[in-house]
């Protein structure tokens, strides 16, 4: 792993940490001003909307400029939105138009991310080669959720009553400051910062593309040939599958968490947090010990995907704290391994069909479509107001379920294709394996 990898993780765990963060103040924002429990799943779909209404967009932007200046002017974009939800009662009086000032706040944060995403993955195809894919991935995606966990947290702890009080006791933050939140999105607001000073000593990988067509009905009909060839592809289409069903679980998995730290344990928003960064512990964990799965057995993971809905079952059963820790990190773990070897594969197959950005743009496109349907689902079942057991015991039985179809369809790939492992690894033409 060369200099520039390192300092690829590092801009992406700091920017990663800010945008988690910013989602636990957002909620506290959302809490303050009286919004219903609905409200803030629905503010992440919103983020997942602009991931996929740019999905056809983003790639060739990631793959018209150097990836690390992609990334910086993305970050920014990304600080913008940060800044904007810190000063909504500066801005407008009104609670419900304060609400949406938020909700359009988070939303501009998902532009940024929506375009930094392809960028990020792209130029890790572009440093390292196929056979250090998996590890490269282990150790991004590793990061990544530790990033997770230290933003979730860090959120948590920034509107916790003692912290914010000392953040609020300082007069230069009372000064631009009034509320907790506020206080927590400031210090936010320096993490993006210190992300986007990372971004710009990315250095250029002198990898380059043809020259990207701009024109937007064409990039459109361009991106749905693009989604067209991974999902013909017989090995893109189970990497896609499965991470698609991961990312819209996950996302889910989110605000379930939080909502059943409320109802079944009695938790506050910043200790509710705390579960959710338990959870994405375990995944690192998952990810650490899925670096050593080879590409080519990549696909012998997919049981444990269907392990991990099972184990979502056992939530309901639990109260004691150790219980509560232990089960959380087993399904973090148990998604955390078998994602892994399933996002390398994927991102393999776009590189040899497709380009790195445009690849990437398709696998966020599907994956962040699925967050917004699963998102939607869960804010139906909270509104229509279903225990949140009851909607555990739905998620995991639908993600065991989902799991078990996609290990049926990866055999019957096999079945008309048995030379189709030995693919893996291997460069491609440019068109997809029917």
């Amino acid at each position: 792993m060369n200099k520039g990898f390192y300092l690829v993780m590092a801009a992406q765990a700091l920017s990663s940490v800010a945008d988690n963060a910013l989602l636990i103040a957002a909620i506290a924002l959302i809490a303050q001003l009286d919004g219903p429990e609905w409200m803030a799943p629905m503010m992440k779909w919103w983020f997942a909307l602009a991931y996929v209404v740019l999905a056809a967009f983003v790639g060739a932007f990631a793959d018209s400029f150097p990836k690390g200046r992609v990334m910086f002017s993305t970050n920014a974009l990304k600080t913008l939105g940060c800044a904007l939800m810190f000063g909504y009662s500066h801005l407008l009086d009104a609670p419900g138009h304060q609400l949406m000032l938020i909700f359009a706040s988070y939303t501009i944060v998902g532009i940024g991310a929506a375009a930094y995403s392809p960028a990020k993955y792209g130029i890790v195809t572009e440093m390292l080669p196929p056979d250090l894919l998996v590890k490269g991935n282990s150790w991004i995606e590793g990061l990544t959720v530790l990033s997770v966990i230290v933003g979730t947290v860090l959120g948590g702890v920034l509107i916790s009553p003692m912290v914010s009080a000392h953040i609020m006791a300082h007069p230069w933050v009372q000064a631009v400051a009034g509320t907790a939140a506020q206080g927590a999105i400031l210090v936010i607001g320096l993490v993006y910062i210190a992300a986007a000073l990372c971004n710009l000593l990315i250095p250029d990988t002198h990898a380059y593309y043809p020259k990207q067509q701009t024109h937007p009905i064409r990039l459109i009909r361009s991106f749905s040939c693009y989604v067209r060839i991974l999902w013909g592809d017989k090995l893109g289409q189970i990497s896609l599958a499965v991470t698609t069903l991961f990312w819209g679980a996950g996302a889910t998995l989110q605000f379930i968490v939080i909502e059943w730290g409320a109802q079944h344990l009695g938790y506050r928003l910043d200790q509710a947090s705390i579960l959710m960064g338990v959870a994405a512990l375990g995944t690192v964990a998952g990810s650490i010990f899925a670096g050593r799965v080879p590409l080519r057995k990549a696909l012998s993971v997919l049981p444990v995907g269907v392990a991990m809905g099972l184990v979502v079952l056992l939530m309901p059963a639990v109260q004691a704290t150790w219980a509560v820790y232990s089960l959380l990190l087993l399904i973090g773990a148990l998604s955390g391994f078998f994602v892994v070897p399933m996002n390398a594969l994927l991102q393999h197959r776009g590189h040899v069909l497709l380009s790195a950005g445009h690849s990437i743009a398709v696998q966020n496109f599907n994956e962040q479509l699925n967050i917004l349907l699963m998102l939607a689902i869960y804010s139906l079942m909270l509104w229509v107001g279903l225990p949140i057991n009851v909607v555990i015991m739905i998620f995991g039985l639908l993600v065991a379920g989902l799991m078990l179809a996609i290990m049926r369809w990866n055999v019957l790939n096999h079945r008309t294709n048995p030379g189709l492992t030995k693919l893996i690894g291997q460069p491609g033409h440019g068109t997809a394996l029917h």
